[in-house]
């Protein structure tokens, strides 16, 4: 009895995940313990950085809520970092969380308005490179003035609204009415290389809006968390952010639409893939039956939600609250003019987000423990310890480096605070200190493109519903996202050191 419950449990913990994945969780609990009584804290929580990386790495395999949780709660057993800590910082980081549980909900009740929308983008424009363009350009721009995971949900819903409907009909079932589209066991043999072809295409475009989103969320006051806290400590208004920002932001974000299309072009890093034609035949005819069928309630669906659209930009853009009671507003709008009255169809809003948001708990308790133990103020204090005129590039470095295996939030609330404090104290010009407020701004913006926890739309892409559907995996975004972290890197470190 004793050996089959020993069994039974081995066989539950972390489901279906492959053995080899088991052990290694299993293992990094165990050495974690080892690595902080023999080495110290420190090595202990570099250690379970490194580990919960792995978790996000390993996605596709286990969502990293579970391991990563379990890596949690050891690092608060092991009093790498507190409850009271990790408490800080969920408080610190609300807005985020209050981000996630209602403007993704707000955004699900906008689905048939932006399947409308992107299917007119999508059908109507044939070339692949200037889609993509569009694609990048288009998050590029909003992400400017609205939030850059706001902006994720709106092109995650799309390619949700465009996958299932291919699945849907290559599986023989209508794609109007709700049925699985996760499994491929129903679709036909003949369909197969298509819909793989499809997954590429939809993964090119995804990944060239995730990248946008970091180009124009980098220019402005408003367009990044960071850079409202920068703006802040700095004293700068928008406008003045923007030009202070300027001779970086704005060539790195010429030369990454230039990339863009150029990926495109070459067909480098995944990029080039076409959509095939009947699959454009498929979502060709869904639009124009849907049009031919829409009933007058229906156009006024779409009518509310389009109005509904307009107040979500217009109180993002002028802030006229925090950005989660904005999505709440939606969702009150949306429902209340739409017939949208019962639990069940308002609960299924919210089950895309709260996966997510449970897993940034988790990622904000490895914040918590990195503060805690101070991981990251040493290389801030060599970065100082240069001559002056090394300072901005080694910034940039340190800043995209440890923004790409952390919170960018994070490690920019950090280093300006402590970069100021080194001002107050009389160790640099005030010139000196907005060189250097901008080398933290840009670092923790472009870089940490890098990797998916680099950014947190890339976090929230890797983890949505979308990703498993289009065998969007943490490597092949690290792959894709190469040429751009190249690219972005290298002149936003130029710009920073020599235009500056």
């Amino acid at each position: 009895m004793s050996g089959s419950m020993a069994q039974a449990l081995a066989h539950n913990f972390l489901g279906h995940s492959p053995h080899w994945y088991k052990a290694s969780i299993v293992g990094f609990l165990i050495l974690n313990a080892v690595v902080l009584w023999t080495v110290g804290p420190v090595a202990a929580g570099w250690l379970l950085v490194v580990e919960f990386i792995f978790t996000l790495a390993m996605a596709l395999k286990c969502y990293p809520l579970m391991p990563g949780g379990l890596l949690l709660i050891e690092a608060l057993l092991l009093k790498l970092t507190t409850p009271q800590a990790l408490y800080d910082e969920l408080v610190h980081n609300f807005p985020v969380i209050l981000l996630l549980m209602f403007m993704v909900a707000g955004i699900y009740f906008m689905k048939d308005l932006l399947l409308f929308l992107f299917s007119r983008l999508l059908l109507g424009v044939r070339s692949k490179a200037l889609l993509a363009l569009m694609f990048c350009f288009l998050s590029a721009f909003l992400s400017a003035f609205l939030d850059a995971l706001t902006v994720t949900a709106v092109i995650i819903s799309a390619g949700v609204g465009f996958y299932s409907v291919y699945h849907r009909v290559a599986s023989g079932h209508d794609p109007r009415k709700d049925a699985e589209f996760s499994d491929d066991r129903h679709l036909h043999s003949l369909h197969h290389a298509e819909l793989e072809q499809f997954r590429a295409f939809l993964r090119s475009l995804l990944m060239h809006g995730a990248v946008g989103t970091a180009l124009g969320g980098v220019c402005t006051l408003v367009g990044e968390p960071q850079n409202l806290l920068i703006g802040h400590e700095m004293g700068w208004h928008f406008a003045e952010f923007f030009l202070k920002v300027a001779p970086v932001s704005l060539p790195v974000l010429a030369a990454g639409l230039v990339t863009c299309v150029l990926l495109e072009k070459l067909r480098w890093f995944g990029y080039g893939t076409l959509l095939p034609d009947n699959v454009r035949t498929v979502l060709a005819n869904y639009a124009a039956e849907d049009n031919a069928e829409r009933t007058s309630r229906q156009r006024a669906a779409l009518l509310v939600q389009g109005v509904a659209a307009l107040i979500l930009i217009a109180g993002l853009a002028f802030h006229v609250a925090e950005v989660g009671l904005i999505g709440l507003m939606v969702i009150v709008l949306i429902t209340a003019f739409t017939g949208i009255t019962d639990e069940h169809r308002i609960g299924n809003a919210f089950k895309d987000a709260m996966p997510f948001t449970a897993l940034l708990v988790v990622f904000f308790a490895v914040v918590a423990m990195i503060h805690d133990q101070k991981l990251f103020v040493p290389v801030l204090h060599w970065v100082l310890a240069l001559p002056a005129d090394q300072q901005p590039g080694m910034l940039f470095i340190a800043n995209g480096l440890l923004s790409a295996i952390s919170d960018n939030v994070f490690v920019a609330t950090i280093y300006i605070t402590e970069v100021k404090q080194a001002f107050l104290a009389g160790n640099m010009s005030r010139e000196h200190f907005e060189t250097l407020a901008i080398a933290i701004n840009t670092g923790t913006n472009l870089p940490s493109v890098a990797t998916p926890n680099g950014q947190a739309a890339f976090l929230f892409l890797l983890t949505s519903a979308i990703a498993p559907l289009i065998r969007l995996s943490y490597g092949r975004m690290v792959w894709m996202a190469l040429p751009y972290t190249v690219v972005m890197g290298v002149l936003g470190w130029y710009a920073v050191s020599y235009w500056l």
